[in-house]
């Protein structure tokens, strides 16, 4: 894993908000799917930093949020 500044090294047109993500503010995430990576960032800092994952952990960490939601 690593925090990368996100500003260049995805392109916009990558970019996805999450289903979860509310228009209120609060909970904004963003993911993208470049280079064999996963990409995330949040959505109200879109030239902060992001994390990029490999598949392998990208894919782990979906599975233990689907199994730990209310």
């Amino acid at each position: 894993m690593s925090v990368e500044d996100s500003v260049g090294i995805v392109p916009e047109s990558a970019w996805t908000k999450s289903s979860y993500s509310s228009g209120e503010g609060g909970e904004c995430v963003e993911v993208a799917s470049w280079l064999g990576a996963a990409h995330v960032r949040d959505s109200k800092d879109k030239v902060g930093p992001m994390v990029s994952l490999a598949p392998e952990a990208w894919a782990g960490f979906i599975g233990f949020a689907a199994r730990h939601t209310a």
